[in-house]
């Protein structure tokens, strides 16, 4: 399980966080480029999190089974929506028993960007060989699994951060947390399906965990040591967000004029910065009360960007 190199689909490497529990972390962690997981016991295996692609989920999997001597894989987890995470669902045994929060599974049942992906990001994304794939198992706050030997639990904390159906899987002898998007690790953070309100309130509900070892939804596995420095930044760059949509509404100004004005400042230097807009729209439909347009920030993003924003699908 050595590490690989570059960004396209064979840059993926498995890490053992401890024995047994796996990071899948594919670089650079921009768009539509995640990480997954597993979770191993003496009765199968609980993968967390697919990847965008039939490709990448496919490498994956099969980095897995090599490392695990081919022990099936009886359960998946999605912990939020977006296809990044989801979309290699029917790449997964048949057999696999999937498993999501309540509003999550609406959420990718509904998912309008699994058939028409708007021309907002280069190359238009290509999924490759999937077909949408829910979760048959749906949770509302909680649900424990027992590997044999080994008990995972998963978590939502009771409101939406990254998005309304977040889920956290936390091995609690192991103190292994895998956050999901509630962790950007060394890139922008995305809230705009979520609440930029609720992603404060989460970073505290995460902190709770007193984790030994966090698996981010994006960027590099960490350990407690840099735990409250990550946190840290996140707030940071919430408030950051908030204040800037505040400052808009007030003056009057569109959150595409708001991120053209601000000073991104110790932020610049993360990757998918043109999220700001995203996040300022949704910043904007939560303190007015207004719909958030999908669209609309999406269009906006590129235009702040200079074009489409880059993948390495």
């Amino acid at each position: 399980m050595g590490e690989a190199t570059g960004t396209g689909p064979e840059s993926g490497a498995l890490h053992e966080v401890i024995a047994g529990v796996y990071a899948w972390v594919q670089p650079d962690g921009t768009w539509w480029v995640n990480n997954a997981g597993a979770v191993t016991g003496t009765e199968g295996t609980l993968v967390i999190d697919t990847c965008a692609t039939a490709t990448r989920t496919r490498r994956f999997l099969d980095a897995l089974a090599t490392a695990t001597d081919d022990a099936p894989v009886h359960w998946a987890l999605n912990t939020h929506q977006h296809g990044d995470h989801t979309y290699g669902n029917s790449v997964l045994p048949d057999s696999t028993v999937l498993i999501g929060q309540s509003a999550m599974r609406e959420a990718l049942e509904n998912d309008p960007l699994f058939e028409n992906v708007p021309p907002v990001w280069e190359p238009v994304p290509d999924w490759g060989d999937v077909t949408r794939r829910v979760p048959s198992v749906t949770l509302d706050r909680e649900l424990s699994l027992h590997l044999g030997g080994r008990r995972v639990d998963l978590h939502h904390p009771g409101y939406a951060a990254h998005t309304p159906g977040d889920v956290v899987a936390w091995l609690p002898q192991e103190r292994v947390l895998f956050s999901g998007d509630l962790v950007f690790h060394g890139l922008t953070p995305l809230v705009f399906m979520g609440s930029l309100d609720g992603a404060l309130r989460s970073l505290e509900w995460v902190r709770s965990f007193s984790p030994e070892h966090v698996v981010p939804g994006h960027g590099p596995v960490f350990q407690a040591r840099d735990l409250d420095g990550v946190l840290a930044a996140h707030e940071r760059y919430y408030r950051f967000v908030l204040a800037t949509a505040g400052d808009a509404v007030r003056e009057g100004r569109t959150p595409l004029e708001a991120a053209r004005a601000a000073d991104l400042g110790e932020f610049a230097d993360w990757a998918d910065a043109e999220r700001l807009v995203m996040n300022l729209h949704r910043a904007r439909a939560d303190l007015t009360g207004e719909a958030m347009d999908l669209e609309r920030a999406l269009k906006d993003a590129v235009e702040w960007n200079g074009g489409p924003m880059a993948t390495t699908l």
